[in-house]
């Protein structure tokens, strides 16, 4: 009987390369009018290629390349990068369609619900409340209160503990079946793939479910307690 569902934040409820690509743009096109002396696409290559050394999530990113090309910080450029990655991140935080639906019915079913995140706390909250979902989720874990990423299984069995399920009764959803599916998996619990989230391009995720839109989620959860009450 699944009694609780467990969702990855980012690219499973909330389209964060869209986000992420838009910011990094801005900030690159308000540094260039502040003065830095690069193309735009070049740029952008340099800041991916520390993102992608360092973490998606790295808080100081433009303070790296910066120091990485010039040997020191520019404030005013750098001041600038910031200015446009806020502006742009506040006007590109979406969530996938029917996000909100499918929560709502989740909720009307009785379900637990819960993220858990390798992104660090703030974060994962700013996201979180910026797109009005603090009251759907009965727990958050994020790699802050874990100190592991997925797929290691101790923030998967985190979130199980603070929602009082057992892996039987969870189901996982998330886009990286590096880390979400095979985490959930080796923690005992059922897990989706959320396709339309992903990135990579994955051709077999492993799951227990595939699904294109994540509204497919309620009826898999139906049909998951029908099959045990059957």
């Amino acid at each position: 009987m699944i009694k609780a569902v467990i969702f990855d934040f980012d690219n499973t409820l909330m389209d964060f390369m869209r986000m992420k690509r838009a910011a990094v743009e801005a900030a690159v096109d308000a540094m260039i009018d502040a003065g830095l002396p690069f193309k735009k696409t070049e740029m952008i290559e340099k800041i991916y290629k520390v993102y992608w050394k360092e973490g998606i999530e790295d808080q100081f990113i433009f303070d790296k390349v910066l120091t990485n090309e010039f040997g020191k910080i520019d404030y005013k450029i750098l001041a600038a990068g910031i200015i446009g990655y806020r502006r742009a991140k506040e006007g590109t935080l979406a969530l996938y369609p029917h996000v909100q639906l499918t929560l709502t019915g989740l909720t009307r079913m009785g379900m637990k619900m819960a993220v858990v995140s390798d992104a660090p706390r703030l974060p994962v909250w700013l996201r979180i409340c910026g797109l009005g979902l603090q009251h759907y989720f009965d727990a958050v874990v994020t790699f802050d209160d874990a100190g592991v990423k997925k797929p290691d299984v101790r923030p998967f069995q985190m979130a199980m503990s603070k929602l009082g399920v057992q892996p039987a009764e969870s189901l996982m959803i998330g886009d990286w079946a590096e880390r979400d599916v095979v985490g959930a998996k080796a923690a005992g619990m059922k897990v989706v793939f959320a396709r339309y989230g992903d990135t990579a391009g994955t051709e077999h995720s492993g799951a227990d479910y595939d699904i294109d839109d994540i509204q497919q989620l309620l009826d898999i959860v139906k049909k998951e307690n029908q099959t045990i009450s059957s």
